[in-house]
């Protein structure tokens, strides 16, 4: 594979490639996809959301199947590759800690942790430990004040900083860390936020003497965005979209052909059960919701903090799992903004090759022409 794109250092871990995979919830992005992704030289990521949601005992038993399934995962990624593997745990539901206990205790390569400020550790990091263990830790954030939150809290209480952070911007799918104003307002658009986050970590680089590197996510598309982005100072970038139509992707047929299927008026901001905003591919079941019908479900667990589960007009696990196994009547499937512009269905390897061969035609398209004599 050509080798143009710059490696990702994150710390002493050396990645091939500067391309996360983007953490998808409720299944989406389990072994398979993590491990291809590795095996290509990027970041695979297993997203712990709602993972348990597929066992079988999960009505009786959530949170046990929770960190079941999450452990099965992780030993049947690393069976798979000696790439790189990560797992993304969001802040917002209410087994943190064991998620993260888990992930670290399998020893994975990173630790990539979301919707939510990671003010202080989880109780299976140690500060005494910080900087000594194989697995790197990684927030993800929206704004440079939420980065600055972050590092500002590691800084004063542990005396240390995160290995790196990533940026996401509005154009991401799933849940958005930016209010209905933001969305399409230039002001918060991914281009503006990556320079001021990197600008605002450079006093912890000094004081750390660590590159903590900085990784857009967010509607990031082609070879050529990924080029912008590096330009911009990034080093490297995260992408979910893109990945959701491969072949190895853990999502069912029938997800992969909604992004297939839909046109870029069918990409709708949401209100989600959790009263925040998130982008999905609008189908019937969505229609159903905003015209005021509720969704009968059984809620096995309070799985999410935040969430009302007396009052919720559908259980959001419920509805993503049954996208995730083809049952789009009775659930619907989150989508990045970009998701209209996907037409195929093909292979982790043949993407990173596209990937690849349109950072290279990028750069040979700023290549000064000799002169002629």
């Amino acid at each position: 594979m050509n080798k143009l794109m710059p490696k990702l250092t994150i710390d002493n871990l050396q990645v091939e490639m500067p391309i996360i995979q983007g953490g998808m919830g409720v299944g989406i992005s389990l072994s398979g996809l993590a491990s291809a992704v590795a095996n290509e030289g990027g970041i695979g990521v297993i997203s712990s959301v709602g993972i348990g949601l597929l066992e079988p005992d999960f009505q009786s038993n959530l949170k046990q199947a929770n960190q079941r399934a999450l452990r099965s995962e992780i030993r049947k990624a690393k069976q798979r590759t000696n790439g790189v593997i990560g797992v993304n745990v969001m802040v917002a539901v209410s087994d943190f800690e064991e998620m993260v206990q888990i992930a670290v205790e399998e020893e994975v390569d990173v630790l990539l942790l979301g919707a939510g400020l990671v003010l202080k550790l989880p109780k299976a990091i140690k500060s005494d430990n910080l900087g000594k263990m194989k697995t790197k830790i990684i927030p993800i954030v929206s704004s440079d004040r939420a980065a600055k939150l972050i590092f500002n809290s590691w800084d004063r209480k542990f005396n240390y900083v995160p290995d790196a952070v990533v940026v996401e911007g509005p154009l991401a799918g799933g849940h958005l860390g930016f209010k209905m104003e933001q969305i399409d307002n230039p002001e918060f658009c991914l281009e503006k936020i990556v320079p001021s986050v990197i600008n605002g970590l450079e006093y912890y680089r000094q004081k750390y003497g660590k590159q903590i590197p900085v990784i857009a996510a967010g509607g990031i598309y082609t070879g050529e965005d990924i080029y912008k982005f590096l330009e911009l100072g990034a080093k490297g970038v995260q992408m979910g979209t893109r990945f959701v139509a491969t072949n190895e992707c853990d999502a069912s047929y029938e997800f992969k052909q909604a992004y297939l299927n839909c046109k870029f008026q069918d990409i709708k901001i949401i209100k989600s059960p959790l009263g925040l905003l998130g982008r999905a591919i609008e189908n019937s079941f969505l229609k159903d919701v905003a015209k005021g019908e509720k969704k009968p479900y059984f809620c096995p667990w309070r799985c999410l903090k935040v969430c009302d589960c007396n009052n919720a007009p559908y259980c959001i696990g419920e509805a993503l799992k049954n996208a995730k196994l083809g049952l789009l009547e009775k659930g619907f499937a989150f989508a990045g903004a970009n998701a209209f512009r996907i037409e195929k269905i093909q292979s982790v390897k043949e993407l990173f090759a596209e990937l690849v061969r349109e950072y290279s035609e990028k750069l040979r398209s700023l290549i000064k022409q000799p002169e002629l004599v």
